[in-house]
């Protein structure tokens, strides 16, 4: 296992994760990434949603924290 601070767990499958709710979910990957960030759409799995914004980062133009919704521009 390989825990990444900014980043997913990654794991050697296949893998079973068991969600909150008791869901089983399994992969028979051969590296799983497992999201800790919580805002992937295809949670438990990482779908690199960590990259579009750092949790704590401002809004460049006012200060303010940016909404779920809104994505950094990519450079």
């Amino acid at each position: 296992m390989v825990v990444n601070r900014e980043g997913p767990i990654l794991v050697e499958g296949p893998v079973e994760v068991v969600g909150d709710d008791g869901t089983t979910t399994r992969s028979d990957r051969f590296v799983v990434a497992i999201c800790t960030c919580r805002r992937s759409r295809a949670y438990p799995w990482c779908d690199t949603s960590h990259r579009r914004r750092k949790p704590a980062e401002s809004h460049p133009d006012d200060g303010r924290q940016p909404e779920e919704s809104e994505e950094e521009p990519r450079p």
